[in-house]
């Protein structure tokens, strides 16, 4: 029996118990309808990365979709339909710092581009609402961090230097004069970006508290009860 059909049965139990029968049907629905609404959500940050995977392959390059906030749309379209805790918590924090970043970088020197627009500000909409639903714990921070040094590597292993996805190859432009070399830059880099995830995560702790660290993957119905929960905070 699959962890779906092992909620079902015990909601299936609860709601069968005569003295609260319509009091646990009522929240069963509302859990439900709420669940669908949550993952349903998923479909935004899909359409947000195919939309730049379009713009990417008529310019003639995709390895740009390996940047963060790129391929986060991707993860947070699936961490949603999946229900997966905190694979929503580590792409949905990560669309924080990406949404500064994509201002200062790029919409500032390089102007507006729709499918860039989509993928940063409306991933970043997205992240928060997915955030509220799912509550944020004092590790979420982690996650998005171990998830940063992994794209790291898959950046420099599969995409082009002339890209420099994710800063793997080259400083980035404008700071050369002050690191004497690209590591102590990307030292730099690494802890600035641990730093920040830290605080940003800590501040969404105190907004959005998780009851619990740690455990399994919610199920829509747990998702649900989230969603409850965010609207009375």
């Amino acid at each position: 029996m699959n962890d779906f059909a092992k909620q079902n049965s015990r909601i299936d139990a609860a709601i069968s118990e005569p003295p609260d029968l319509k009091t646990s049907l009522a929240a069963y629905i509302a859990g439900r309808i709420r669940a669908i609404n949550i993952q349903w959500l998923g479909f935004l940050p899909l359409l947000f990365f195919f939309a730049q995977a379009i713009y990417y392959w008529r310019n003639g390059s995709l390895g740009n979709m390996l940047w963060m906030c790129n391929i986060g749309n991707l993860l947070l379209a699936i961490a949603l339909f999946a229900g997966h805790r905190e694979m929503i918590r580590a792409t949905a924090l990560w669309m924080i710092p990406g949404l500064v970043i994509w201002f200062l970088y790029v919409l500032i020197p390089s102007g507006f581009v729709l499918s860039s627009a989509l993928a940063h500000a409306g991933g970043f909409i997205v992240g928060i609402v997915a955030l509220r639903a799912v509550r944020v714990d004092r590790r979420a921070w982690l996650y998005a961090f171990i998830w940063y040094l992994v794209m790291q590597a898959v950046s420099r292993l599969a995409t082009s230097p002339d890209l420099n996805v994710n800063l793997v190859y080259r400083i980035q432009p404008g700071l050369q004069p002050m690191f004497g070399s690209f590591w102590q830059f990307w030292l730099l880099m690494t802890v600035t970006v641990a730093v920040g995830l830290w605080a940003i995560g800590r501040a969404l702790n105190s907004i959005w508290p998780a009851k619990t660290i740690s455990g399994p993957a919610p199920q829509p119905a747990d998702l649900g009860r989230a969603g409850a929960s965010a609207k009375k905070s």
